[in-house]
Protein backbone atom coordinates (compact mmCIF):
# COMPACT_ATOMS: atom_id res chain seq x y z
CA UNK A 1 0.00 0.00 0.00
CA UNK A 2 0.87 3.52 -0.52
CA UNK A 3 0.49 6.14 3.10
CA UNK A 4 0.61 9.24 1.43
CA UNK A 5 -0.66 10.72 4.71
CA UNK A 6 2.26 10.18 6.84
CA UNK A 7 1.93 10.32 10.57
CA UNK A 8 -2.04 11.20 9.46
CA UNK A 9 -3.20 7.60 9.33
CA UNK A 10 -2.87 6.62 12.74
CA UNK A 11 -4.89 9.74 13.88
CA UNK A 12 -6.83 9.28 11.02
CA UNK A 13 -7.39 5.29 13.06
CA UNK A 14 -8.23 6.85 15.82
CA UNK A 15 -11.48 8.91 14.63
CA UNK A 16 -14.49 7.18 15.17
CA UNK A 17 -18.10 7.88 13.66
CA UNK A 18 -20.18 8.22 16.19
CA UNK A 19 -23.29 7.88 14.19
CA UNK A 20 -24.49 6.03 11.20
CA UNK A 21 -23.25 7.34 7.72
CA UNK A 22 -26.28 9.35 6.33
CA UNK A 23 -27.85 7.35 3.44
CA UNK A 24 -26.74 9.08 0.26
CA UNK A 25 -23.09 8.53 2.04
CA UNK A 26 -23.68 5.00 2.50
CA UNK A 27 -25.03 4.40 -1.08
CA UNK A 28 -21.96 6.14 -2.67
CA UNK A 29 -19.68 3.74 -0.37
CA UNK A 30 -21.34 0.77 -1.83
CA UNK A 31 -20.70 1.72 -5.13
CA UNK A 32 -17.28 2.26 -4.38
CA UNK A 33 -16.81 -1.05 -3.02
CA UNK A 34 -18.86 -2.59 -5.98
CA UNK A 35 -16.87 -1.08 -8.33
CA UNK A 36 -13.67 -1.80 -6.67
CA UNK A 37 -14.36 -5.79 -7.18
CA UNK A 38 -13.01 -5.58 -11.02
CA UNK A 39 -10.03 -5.20 -9.63
CA UNK A 40 -9.57 -7.59 -6.89
CA UNK A 41 -9.07 -11.35 -7.27
CA UNK A 42 -11.46 -14.07 -4.92
CA UNK A 43 -8.42 -14.78 -2.65
CA UNK A 44 -8.93 -10.95 -1.54
CA UNK A 45 -11.88 -10.52 -1.39
CA UNK A 46 -13.51 -11.62 2.50
CA UNK A 47 -15.50 -15.02 2.58
CA UNK A 48 -18.87 -13.54 3.12
CA UNK A 49 -18.88 -11.59 -0.43
CA UNK A 50 -16.61 -14.05 -2.37
CA UNK A 51 -20.36 -15.50 -3.85
CA UNK A 52 -20.86 -11.84 -5.36
CA UNK A 53 -17.26 -11.90 -7.53
CA UNK A 54 -19.36 -12.27 -10.82
CA UNK A 55 -21.66 -9.91 -10.71
CA UNK A 56 -22.39 -6.81 -12.79
CA UNK A 57 -21.65 -3.56 -10.43
CA UNK A 58 -24.79 -2.87 -10.45
CA UNK A 59 -26.27 -5.59 -9.36
CA UNK A 60 -23.83 -6.54 -7.00
CA UNK A 61 -24.71 -2.96 -5.16
CA UNK A 62 -28.72 -4.09 -5.22
CA UNK A 63 -28.21 -7.48 -3.63
CA UNK A 64 -24.52 -7.10 -1.38
CA UNK A 65 -25.22 -3.61 -0.56
CA UNK A 66 -25.55 -4.28 3.50
CA UNK A 67 -22.54 -7.22 3.33
CA UNK A 68 -20.30 -5.46 1.58
CA UNK A 69 -20.54 -1.67 4.12
CA UNK A 70 -20.14 -4.63 6.75
CA UNK A 71 -17.05 -5.98 5.85
CA UNK A 72 -15.74 -2.12 4.81
CA UNK A 73 -15.90 -1.25 8.40
CA UNK A 74 -14.86 -4.66 10.43
CA UNK A 75 -12.30 -5.36 7.88
CA UNK A 76 -9.70 -3.06 7.72
CA UNK A 77 -7.14 -4.81 5.25
CA UNK A 78 -10.61 -5.02 2.43
CA UNK A 79 -10.83 -1.51 3.31
CA UNK A 80 -7.17 -1.09 2.42
CA UNK A 81 -7.62 -2.83 -0.88
CA UNK A 82 -10.75 -0.77 -1.81
CA UNK A 83 -8.88 2.18 -1.04
CA UNK A 84 -6.27 1.22 -3.45
CA UNK A 85 -8.56 0.91 -6.16
CA UNK A 86 -10.35 4.35 -5.63
CA UNK A 87 -6.79 6.66 -5.24
CA UNK A 88 -6.07 4.57 -9.11
CA UNK A 89 -9.59 5.39 -10.07
CA UNK A 90 -10.00 9.17 -8.49
CA UNK A 91 -6.62 10.46 -7.78
CA UNK A 92 -7.21 13.79 -7.77
CA UNK A 93 -9.74 13.33 -5.16
CA UNK A 94 -7.77 10.99 -3.21
CA UNK A 95 -4.79 13.44 -3.20
CA UNK A 96 -7.17 16.65 -2.24
CA UNK A 97 -8.40 14.44 1.12
CA UNK A 98 -4.67 13.39 1.95
CA UNK A 99 -4.22 16.90 1.45
CA UNK A 100 -6.90 18.02 4.11
CA UNK A 101 -8.28 20.43 1.27
CA UNK A 102 -11.52 18.82 -0.67
CA UNK A 103 -12.31 20.17 -4.38
CA UNK A 104 -14.77 23.18 -3.37
CA UNK A 105 -17.10 22.28 -6.71
CA UNK A 106 -16.63 18.70 -5.69
CA UNK A 107 -20.14 16.81 -5.03
CA UNK A 108 -20.13 16.76 -1.07
CA UNK A 109 -21.53 13.20 -0.66
CA UNK A 110 -18.78 12.10 -2.79
CA UNK A 111 -16.06 13.57 -0.68
CA UNK A 112 -17.99 11.97 2.34
CA UNK A 113 -17.84 8.69 0.72
CA UNK A 114 -14.21 8.77 -0.58
CA UNK A 115 -12.82 10.33 2.93
CA UNK A 116 -15.52 7.04 4.67
CA UNK A 117 -12.82 5.20 2.67
CA UNK A 118 -9.69 6.30 2.86
CA UNK A 119 -9.79 7.65 5.63
CA UNK A 120 -7.33 10.63 5.48
CA UNK A 121 -7.25 12.48 8.47
CA UNK A 122 -10.11 14.68 9.75
CA UNK A 123 -12.23 12.02 7.92
CA UNK A 124 -15.32 12.12 10.82
CA UNK A 125 -15.55 15.90 10.46
CA UNK A 126 -16.23 15.74 6.47
CA UNK A 127 -18.74 12.37 6.40
CA UNK A 128 -20.52 14.55 9.44
CA UNK A 129 -20.54 17.68 6.80
CA UNK A 130 -21.73 15.91 4.22
CA UNK A 131 -24.68 14.12 6.17
CA UNK A 132 -25.37 17.52 7.38
CA UNK A 133 -25.11 19.00 3.86
CA UNK A 134 -27.19 16.18 2.48
CA UNK A 135 -30.10 16.61 5.45
CA UNK A 136 -30.20 20.61 4.67
CA UNK A 137 -30.40 19.96 0.99
CA UNK A 138 -32.91 17.17 1.63
CA UNK A 139 -35.02 20.46 3.61
CA UNK A 140 -34.57 23.04 1.61
CA UNK A 141 -35.50 20.42 -1.44
CA UNK A 142 -38.70 19.36 1.52
CA UNK A 143 -39.43 23.08 1.57
CA UNK A 144 -39.14 23.86 -2.35
CA UNK A 145 -41.73 20.76 -2.82
CA UNK A 146 -43.80 22.15 -0.19
CA UNK A 147 -43.87 25.17 -2.02
CA UNK A 148 -44.48 24.26 -5.10
CA UNK A 149 -47.72 22.19 -3.65
CA UNK A 150 -48.71 25.22 -1.86
CA UNK A 151 -48.88 27.12 -4.98
CA UNK A 152 -50.35 24.31 -7.03
CA UNK A 153 -52.91 23.63 -4.03
CA UNK A 154 -53.69 27.70 -4.51
CA UNK A 155 -54.57 27.18 -8.10
CA UNK A 156 -56.54 24.08 -7.90
CA UNK A 157 -58.31 26.51 -5.24
CA UNK A 158 -58.60 28.72 -7.04
CA UNK A 159 -59.71 26.98 -10.18
CA UNK A 160 -62.18 25.34 -7.78
CA UNK A 161 -63.69 28.49 -6.94
CA UNK A 162 -64.23 29.49 -10.38
CA UNK A 163 -66.05 26.47 -11.22
CA UNK A 164 -67.78 26.64 -8.28
CA UNK A 165 -69.33 29.83 -9.37
CA UNK A 166 -70.35 28.91 -12.84
CA UNK A 167 -71.68 25.89 -11.54
CA UNK A 168 -73.59 27.97 -9.17
CA UNK A 169 -74.54 30.59 -12.14
CA UNK A 170 -75.58 27.21 -14.17
CA UNK A 171 -78.23 25.78 -11.41
CA UNK A 172 -79.33 28.87 -10.95
CA UNK A 173 -80.37 29.32 -14.46
CA UNK A 174 -81.83 25.50 -14.36
CA UNK A 175 -83.59 26.54 -10.94
CA UNK A 176 -85.13 29.24 -13.08
CA UNK A 177 -85.97 26.73 -15.82
CA UNK A 178 -87.45 23.82 -13.46
CA UNK A 179 -89.69 26.92 -12.33
CA UNK A 180 -91.35 27.83 -15.32
CA UNK A 181 -91.20 23.94 -16.38
CA UNK A 182 -93.10 23.19 -13.59
CA UNK A 183 -95.45 26.18 -13.93
CA UNK A 184 -96.62 24.34 -17.31
CA UNK A 185 -96.92 21.47 -15.83
CA UNK A 186 -98.91 22.37 -13.10
CA UNK A 187 -101.17 24.09 -16.41
CA UNK A 188 -101.28 20.77 -18.23
CA UNK A 189 -102.10 18.66 -14.81
CA UNK A 190 -105.12 20.60 -14.33
CA UNK A 191 -106.24 20.24 -17.73
CA UNK A 192 -105.70 16.90 -17.55
CA UNK A 193 -107.74 16.27 -14.57
CA UNK A 194 -110.82 18.35 -16.46
CA UNK A 195 -110.62 15.79 -18.94
CA UNK A 196 -110.37 12.89 -16.68
CA UNK A 197 -113.31 13.77 -14.79
CA UNK A 198 -115.39 14.47 -18.74
CA UNK A 199 -113.97 10.59 -19.71
CA UNK A 200 -115.21 9.18 -16.23
CA UNK A 201 -118.42 11.03 -17.39
CA UNK A 202 -118.19 10.01 -20.67
CA UNK A 203 -117.15 5.80 -18.99
CA UNK A 204 -120.53 6.07 -17.51
CA UNK A 205 -122.44 6.94 -19.91
CA UNK A 206 -120.79 4.22 -21.72
CA UNK A 207 -121.05 1.57 -19.14
CA UNK A 208 -125.28 2.33 -19.03
CA UNK A 209 -125.59 1.46 -22.87
CA UNK A 210 -123.60 -1.30 -22.52
CA UNK A 211 -125.83 -2.91 -19.72
CA UNK A 212 -128.86 -2.53 -22.25
CA UNK A 213 -126.92 -4.12 -25.12
CA UNK A 214 -126.13 -7.13 -22.80
CA UNK A 215 -129.34 -7.29 -21.24
CA UNK A 216 -130.70 -7.47 -25.32
CA UNK A 217 -128.29 -9.70 -26.06
CA UNK A 218 -128.74 -11.94 -23.27
CA UNK A 219 -132.35 -12.14 -24.72
CA UNK A 220 -131.14 -12.96 -28.21
CA UNK A 221 -129.10 -15.42 -27.12
CA UNK A 222 -132.09 -17.86 -25.16
CA UNK A 223 -133.97 -17.36 -27.97
CA UNK A 224 -131.01 -19.10 -30.34
CA UNK A 225 -130.83 -21.35 -27.58
CA UNK A 226 -134.76 -22.27 -28.21
CA UNK A 227 -134.24 -21.78 -32.15
CA UNK A 228 -130.89 -24.31 -31.42
CA UNK A 229 -132.79 -26.50 -29.26
CA UNK A 230 -135.77 -27.25 -31.63
CA UNK A 231 -133.33 -27.93 -35.13
CA UNK A 232 -131.39 -30.39 -32.79
CA UNK A 233 -134.93 -32.39 -32.33
CA UNK A 234 -135.62 -32.02 -36.06
CA UNK A 235 -132.16 -32.93 -37.05
CA UNK A 236 -132.03 -36.37 -34.52
CA UNK A 237 -135.46 -37.03 -36.22
CA UNK A 238 -133.90 -36.61 -40.19
CA UNK A 239 -130.85 -38.92 -38.92
CA UNK A 240 -132.97 -41.85 -37.71
CA UNK A 241 -135.01 -41.56 -41.08
CA UNK A 242 -131.45 -41.86 -42.71
CA UNK A 243 -130.48 -44.59 -40.69
CA UNK A 244 -133.77 -46.52 -41.96
CA UNK A 245 -133.42 -45.51 -45.34
CA UNK A 246 -129.51 -47.15 -45.45
CA UNK A 247 -130.55 -50.18 -43.79
CA UNK A 248 -133.11 -51.09 -45.96
CA UNK A 249 -130.87 -49.98 -49.20
CA UNK A 250 -128.21 -52.66 -47.14
CA UNK A 251 -130.67 -55.16 -47.20
CA UNK A 252 -131.54 -54.93 -50.73
CA UNK A 253 -127.92 -54.83 -51.68
CA UNK A 254 -127.12 -58.24 -49.87
CA UNK A 255 -129.51 -59.97 -51.72
CA UNK A 256 -128.64 -58.59 -55.20
CA UNK A 257 -124.62 -59.76 -53.84
CA UNK A 258 -125.92 -62.82 -52.74
CA UNK A 259 -127.30 -63.91 -56.55
CA UNK A 260 -123.63 -62.43 -58.49
CA UNK A 261 -121.52 -64.09 -55.67
CA UNK A 262 -123.63 -67.67 -56.35
CA UNK A 263 -123.89 -67.45 -60.33
CA UNK A 264 -119.92 -66.31 -60.10
CA UNK A 265 -118.94 -69.60 -57.92
CA UNK A 266 -121.18 -71.66 -60.65
CA UNK A 267 -119.20 -70.56 -63.48
CA UNK A 268 -115.53 -71.26 -61.53
CA UNK A 269 -116.29 -74.59 -60.45
CA UNK A 270 -117.43 -75.46 -64.29
CA UNK A 271 -114.03 -73.79 -65.16
CA UNK A 272 -112.14 -75.81 -63.14
CA UNK A 273 -114.08 -79.06 -64.25
CA UNK A 274 -113.17 -78.45 -68.02
CA UNK A 275 -109.41 -78.09 -66.86
CA UNK A 276 -109.23 -81.25 -65.17
CA UNK A 277 -110.96 -82.89 -68.30
CA UNK A 278 -109.04 -81.62 -70.52
CA UNK A 279 -105.45 -82.25 -68.51
CA UNK A 280 -104.32 -78.14 -69.13
CA UNK A 281 -100.82 -77.42 -68.12
CA UNK A 282 -100.33 -74.28 -65.80
CA UNK A 283 -99.01 -71.34 -68.22
CA UNK A 284 -95.41 -70.85 -67.74
CA UNK A 285 -94.37 -69.32 -71.29
CA UNK A 286 -95.31 -65.74 -73.16
CA UNK A 287 -96.06 -64.51 -76.00
CA UNK A 288 -93.55 -61.57 -75.46
CA UNK A 289 -91.34 -63.67 -74.55
CA UNK A 290 -90.98 -65.62 -77.79
CA UNK A 291 -89.59 -62.75 -79.53
CA UNK A 292 -86.00 -62.64 -80.02
CA UNK A 293 -84.35 -59.78 -78.45
CA UNK A 294 -81.48 -58.45 -75.68
CA UNK A 295 -83.73 -58.11 -72.37
CA UNK A 296 -81.73 -54.76 -70.28
CA UNK A 297 -79.31 -56.52 -68.03
CA UNK A 298 -78.18 -59.35 -70.49
CA UNK A 299 -75.96 -57.89 -72.90
CA UNK A 300 -72.57 -59.32 -72.90
CA UNK A 301 -69.33 -57.47 -74.31
CA UNK A 302 -69.79 -59.67 -77.36
CA UNK A 303 -73.35 -57.65 -77.81
CA UNK A 304 -71.97 -54.01 -77.02
CA UNK A 305 -68.86 -54.64 -79.60
CA UNK A 306 -70.84 -55.51 -82.33
CA UNK A 307 -73.28 -51.76 -81.38
CA UNK A 308 -72.29 -49.15 -83.55
CA UNK A 309 -69.42 -47.14 -81.69
CA UNK A 310 -66.23 -46.49 -82.42
CA UNK A 311 -63.53 -48.90 -80.32
CA UNK A 312 -61.97 -45.68 -79.27
CA UNK A 313 -65.19 -43.75 -77.92
CA UNK A 314 -65.34 -43.89 -73.79
CA UNK A 315 -69.08 -44.86 -74.37
CA UNK A 316 -68.24 -48.03 -75.00
CA UNK A 317 -66.21 -48.33 -71.87
CA UNK A 318 -69.32 -46.82 -70.11
CA UNK A 319 -71.93 -49.86 -71.41
CA UNK A 320 -69.27 -52.55 -71.04
CA UNK A 321 -69.29 -51.45 -66.94
CA UNK A 322 -73.17 -50.91 -66.75
CA UNK A 323 -73.17 -55.01 -67.18
CA UNK A 324 -73.98 -56.71 -64.30
CA UNK A 325 -71.11 -58.12 -62.27
CA UNK A 326 -68.78 -56.18 -64.43
CA UNK A 327 -65.10 -56.17 -63.46
CA UNK A 328 -62.56 -54.12 -65.04
CA UNK A 329 -59.24 -55.31 -65.05
CA UNK A 330 -56.16 -52.60 -65.83
CA UNK A 331 -52.63 -52.72 -67.39
CA UNK A 332 -51.47 -50.24 -64.97
CA UNK A 333 -47.83 -49.05 -66.15
CA UNK A 334 -49.58 -49.71 -69.86
CA UNK A 335 -52.18 -46.62 -69.32
CA UNK A 336 -49.33 -44.74 -67.55
CA UNK A 337 -46.09 -44.72 -70.02
CA UNK A 338 -49.26 -44.23 -72.27
CA UNK A 339 -51.28 -41.05 -70.71
CA UNK A 340 -48.07 -39.16 -68.71
CA UNK A 341 -45.15 -40.99 -69.17
CA UNK A 342 -43.23 -38.23 -68.26
CA UNK A 343 -43.48 -38.42 -64.28
CA UNK A 344 -41.80 -40.19 -62.10
CA UNK A 345 -43.47 -44.31 -61.33
CA UNK A 346 -44.39 -43.32 -57.85
CA UNK A 347 -46.54 -40.59 -59.40
CA UNK A 348 -47.93 -42.24 -62.33
CA UNK A 349 -49.70 -44.90 -60.01
CA UNK A 350 -51.18 -42.43 -57.79
CA UNK A 351 -52.55 -40.24 -60.10
CA UNK A 352 -54.25 -43.80 -62.17
CA UNK A 353 -55.33 -44.95 -58.40
CA UNK A 354 -57.08 -41.76 -57.75
CA UNK A 355 -58.69 -41.31 -61.27
CA UNK A 356 -59.56 -44.96 -60.92
CA UNK A 357 -61.51 -44.29 -57.53
CA UNK A 358 -63.37 -41.91 -58.93
CA UNK A 359 -64.78 -44.45 -61.69
CA UNK A 360 -64.81 -47.48 -59.16
CA UNK A 361 -67.17 -44.77 -57.32
CA UNK A 362 -69.18 -44.21 -60.51
CA UNK A 363 -69.53 -47.19 -62.21
CA UNK A 364 -69.95 -49.57 -59.46
CA UNK A 365 -67.84 -52.29 -61.18
CA UNK A 366 -65.16 -54.59 -59.56
CA UNK A 367 -61.54 -52.58 -60.18
CA UNK A 368 -58.22 -54.39 -60.42
CA UNK A 369 -55.23 -52.56 -61.42
CA UNK A 370 -52.09 -54.74 -62.14
CA UNK A 371 -48.49 -53.00 -62.08
CA UNK A 372 -45.53 -54.84 -62.96
CA UNK A 373 -43.56 -55.96 -59.98
CA UNK A 374 -40.00 -56.04 -61.88
CA UNK A 375 -40.24 -52.20 -62.08
CA UNK A 376 -39.63 -51.97 -58.16
CA UNK A 377 -36.78 -51.27 -56.92
CA UNK A 378 -38.35 -52.17 -53.24
CA UNK A 379 -41.37 -53.04 -51.76
CA UNK A 380 -44.07 -50.51 -52.33
CA UNK A 381 -45.85 -48.94 -49.22
CA UNK A 382 -49.67 -48.08 -50.88
CA UNK A 383 -52.52 -47.88 -49.38
CA UNK A 384 -55.00 -48.69 -52.00
CA UNK A 385 -57.85 -46.52 -52.85
CA UNK A 386 -61.51 -47.21 -51.91
CA UNK A 387 -63.12 -49.31 -54.42
CA UNK A 388 -59.85 -50.44 -56.32
CA UNK A 389 -57.70 -53.49 -55.90
CA UNK A 390 -54.21 -52.84 -56.22
CA UNK A 391 -51.63 -55.91 -57.58
CA UNK A 392 -47.57 -56.30 -58.32
CA UNK A 393 -46.57 -59.29 -60.01
CA UNK A 394 -44.49 -61.54 -58.51
CA UNK A 395 -40.41 -61.85 -59.34
CA UNK A 396 -40.21 -63.81 -62.35
CA UNK A 397 -43.77 -63.28 -63.34
CA UNK A 398 -45.44 -60.33 -65.85
CA UNK A 399 -47.56 -58.28 -65.60
CA UNK A 400 -49.48 -59.67 -68.59
CA UNK A 401 -49.44 -63.25 -66.97
CA UNK A 402 -50.72 -61.73 -64.11
CA UNK A 403 -53.81 -60.38 -65.85
CA UNK A 404 -54.60 -63.54 -68.02
CA UNK A 405 -54.33 -65.89 -64.41
CA UNK A 406 -57.49 -62.96 -62.96
CA UNK A 407 -59.02 -63.56 -66.51
CA UNK A 408 -58.98 -67.35 -66.41
CA UNK A 409 -60.20 -67.03 -62.64
CA UNK A 410 -63.31 -65.96 -63.54
CA UNK A 411 -66.37 -67.92 -64.22
CA UNK A 412 -67.54 -68.01 -67.70
CA UNK A 413 -70.21 -65.58 -68.86
CA UNK A 414 -68.59 -62.67 -66.08
CA UNK A 415 -68.39 -59.04 -68.17
CA UNK A 416 -64.57 -58.97 -68.14
CA UNK A 417 -62.97 -55.76 -69.61
CA UNK A 418 -58.77 -55.67 -69.82
CA UNK A 419 -57.63 -52.15 -70.56
CA UNK A 420 -54.20 -52.94 -72.10
CA UNK A 421 -52.56 -51.48 -75.67
CA UNK A 422 -50.40 -54.67 -75.84
CA UNK A 423 -51.41 -56.51 -78.64
CA UNK A 424 -50.28 -59.93 -77.36
CA UNK A 425 -52.39 -59.59 -74.53
CA UNK A 426 -55.50 -58.26 -76.07
CA UNK A 427 -54.96 -61.46 -78.02
CA UNK A 428 -54.74 -64.40 -75.09
CA UNK A 429 -57.74 -62.53 -73.44
CA UNK A 430 -59.75 -62.43 -75.81
CA UNK A 431 -59.64 -66.13 -76.48
CA UNK A 432 -60.31 -66.56 -72.96
CA UNK A 433 -63.79 -64.70 -73.29
CA UNK A 434 -62.40 -61.27 -71.67
CA UNK A 435 -63.18 -58.21 -73.98
CA UNK A 436 -59.94 -56.00 -74.38
CA UNK A 437 -60.06 -52.33 -74.64
CA UNK A 438 -57.37 -49.61 -75.81
CA UNK A 439 -55.56 -48.11 -72.77
CA UNK A 440 -56.72 -44.34 -74.79
CA UNK A 441 -60.07 -45.66 -74.22
CA UNK A 442 -59.82 -45.40 -70.59
CA UNK A 443 -57.47 -41.78 -70.49
CA UNK A 444 -60.63 -40.29 -72.75
CA UNK A 445 -62.64 -41.28 -70.32
CA UNK A 446 -60.80 -39.80 -67.13
CA UNK A 447 -60.56 -36.79 -69.23
CA UNK A 448 -64.41 -36.48 -69.57
CA UNK A 449 -65.09 -36.86 -66.14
Amino acid sequence: MVDNSGGGTADAAAEVLDRPLPDGVRRRVVQIVSDGFGGLTVAELPAQLRQYARFAPNRRAKFAGNAMAAALESDPLFRQRIAERLREAQPELAGALDSGSPPPAADPLDVAAAAYVLRPTGWVKLVTAAGEEALRADAERADEESRAELERLREELAGAREQIRTETERLRGDLDTAKREADSLGRKLRAALSDVKRGEAALRKLQGELDTVRAEGQTQLSAAESEGRRLKARLGEAETALEATRRAAREGRSVEDMRVRLLLDTVLEATQGLRRELALPPVSVRPAETVDAVEPGRMTPKDIANRALSENDPAVLDQLLALPQAHLVVDGYNVTKTGYPQMPLEKQRLRLLGQLSQLAAQSGAEVTCVFDGAELAAPVLLAPPRGVRVLFSKPGVTADELIRQLVRAEPPGRPVIVVSTDREVADGIAKAGARPVASVVLLKRFSRG
